[in-house]
């Protein structure tokens, strides 16, 4: 299920209703299992495929695992064919709201017809422990790794993925509400392989004009009318205009340390382009860019005005009056047609005319990803850098030396600039900032020897496993094995941050992916080793934690920041 959730039809007071209801899965009342169902347990699906997926498939290595459950790989016994299973564990269906969920993602899968660009379900299983989706396997990597190994895309890769992610945007009358980077796979490792949407597990059947209140989605995917509650499909453009800024760019447009922070971000809307790459970008990618992020839903294109897809509709369609503005700009896009224009966007249109030179260089999307890394990473490369061995610490502490010409044992800007270019490294201004305001720990306006050293062991990759006991060590003071909130309380308390409780509730979030509370050293070093951790955040959903953040929003005024900002 990973970030699966769906609500396609459910009423808000029947989920009102449910949500707090006891997981029926999650205990044992000693009773006779149900009748009528092969003595299985109460399902989760209503029509499974069978009970007992071992008899047709063999289950191989884990590829894969999200708050729900693990993805294996799996055999077909009769025919050697390969697939992907989901098996979504039922003790982690909370409520009858998740078990719902699980129940509509599936009845989505199933009325999704064959297409190129949708991952397609074989079979489903159920038995007492879990449900099993048998799925088209896709070994190509997620979407998401291929922009972290380049740092971003050229525009023209960028143009061909927009389209494919914006095509999937209402197929078959289906709201996505859920897209993201991870929730796309490709076919096979080739550059030419197929982009599969692979998780509908927050997608609603809709009709024109409906409006939904729930909140649902990822951090940094959210469209700002879904924190306040009032939404239709032009959230799906929304999203895939955020996916559009990071395959660009290499980071997401807006973030902070903390929810809280990100949605305020996400409802002030200020987009940033002028930070590198940005100067290099088209200005017709731009333009997509903003009208896709547009914070007024009514403003922002459609998926048709994107793509220039559009039916004709005589007579005029029943929901013509509910939603005139999705009328008209149909009929707006029939009328260019007719007079031989092409109603795309005209850089989408122009797709194989894109520049197709790298928008920079890997260096830079580390640095990026240094500025957004959690304040507990940030700590350990620092426990990580006092550790490292007189070899390791040479070639640094040379650098250092000549970029110090003051001879204070710190470097501002202007020297670390200077330094940069010395080593052959032109970096610029605006990366600059964003180096020098995420190593400078006590914000003095310079970084000293250890604040240097915490960068350069994250640029240079050079924490081993030797160095992350060392660094689990150093916070693990009671030597449990884990990281507990009081151990990470202790261990940030020299940040002197007024919402320091906020951010360690955060961390511990985002990184206790078994949920018990505490960090264990597996837990630890996935998090060292991540690539970015707003990947690690955008996995996380709870429809709790979100509606309470949606309230603490209202309640402090942030909404009204939405026409702050102009860009």
């Amino acid at each position: 299920m990973g970030n699966c959730c769906a609500a396609p039809s459910t009423t808000d007071s029947d989920k009102k209703k449910g949500k707090n209801k006891p997981n029926p899965f999650s205990l044992d009342y000693g009773g006779p299992t149900p009748s009528g169902n092969g003595g299985y347990k109460t399902t989760v699906l209503d029509n499974p495929t069978g009970h007992e997926i071992e008899k047709t498939y063999v289950l191989g290595k884990e590829m894969g695992r999200g708050e729900f459950g693990i993805t294996y790989m799996c055999t077909d016994k009769s025919t050697g064919e390969v697939f992907a299973c989901k098996s979504i564990s039922k003790k982690k269906l909370r409520t009858r709201v998740d078990i719902e969920d699980v129940k509509r993602e599936v009845e989505i899968m199933k009325h999704m017809p064959p297409h190129p660009n949708i991952v397609s379900l074989k079979d489903t299983y159920e038995d007492d422990n879990a449900v099993h989706l048998v799925m088209e396997l896709c070994e190509g990597g997620e979407l998401f790794d291929r922009i972290v190994a380049r740092g971003h895309y050229t525009e023209r890769a960028a143009a061909g993925v927009t389209r494919t992610i914006v095509e999937m945007c209402h197929k078959h009358g289906v709201m996505h509400r859920d897209l993201k980077p991870e929730n796309f796979l490709y076919a096979n490792k080739k550059e030419t392989a197929a982009l599969k949407a692979i998780d509908f597990g927050l997608s609603v059947f809709f009709k024109p004009g409906e409006r939904f209140n729930e909140i649902v989605g990822s951090p940094y995917y959210m469209a700002p009318e879904v924190l306040k509650r009032n939404y239709g499909p032009e959230v799906d453009v929304w999203s895939a205009g955020v996916i559009l800024y990071i395959l660009l760019c290499g980071v997401p447009p807006f973030w902070a340390e903390t929810e809280q922070g990100v949605a305020q971000a996400i409802i002030r809307s200020v987009v940033d382009f002028k930070r590198d790459p940005w100067p290099k970008v088209s200005d017709t990618a731009k333009d997509l860019v903003k009208k896709m992020l547009n914070p007024d839903p009514k403003l922002r294109l459609t998926a048709q005005e994107v793509l220039g897809i559009l039916k004709i509709r005589y007579p005029r369609p029943h929901w013509a009056q509910t939603n005139p503005r999705q009328f008209w700009a149909e009929a707006r896009l029939l009328k260019h047609a007719a007079r031989g224009r092409s109603p795309h966007h005209p850089w989408i249109q122009n797709a194989k005319k894109a520049p197709n030179v790298s928008l920079g260089e890997t260096v830079k999307a580390r640095l990026k990803q240094f500025s957004v890394m959690n304040k507990l990473k940030k700590r350990a490369l620092r426990v990580i850098a006092e550790h490292l061995s007189a070899e390791e610490v040479a070639g640094i502490k040379q650098g250092f030396d000549l970029m110090d010409t003051s001879k204070q044992g710190k470097i501002n800007i202007v020297e670390l600039k200077a330094g940069l270019q010395k080593l052959g490294h032109q970096i610029a201004d605006a990366d600059l900032q964003i180096l020098m305001e995420a190593g400078d720990v006590d914000r003095d306006g310079f970084l000293n020897y250890g604040e240097f050293v915490a960068i350069s062991v994250h640029l240079r990759k050079m924490g081993n496993d030797d160095h992350l006991k060392d660094a689990f060590a150093f916070f693990d003071k009671n030597k449990s094995g884990y990281i507990e909130v009081e151990e990470l309380r202790e261990a940030l308390a020299d940040e002197d941050e007024a919402n320091n409780e906020e951010v360690i509730s955060a961390i511990i979030h985002d990184v206790d992916t078994d949920k018990d509370g505490k960090i264990s050293f597996e837990e630890f070093t996935a998090m060292m080793k991540a690539g970015t951790d707003w990947r690690k955040a955008s996995r996380q959903y709870s429809r709790e934690r979100y509606n309470n953040l949606s309230l603490k929003l209202f309640q402090d005024g942030s909404m009204d920041l939405a026409n702050e900002g102009a860009r």
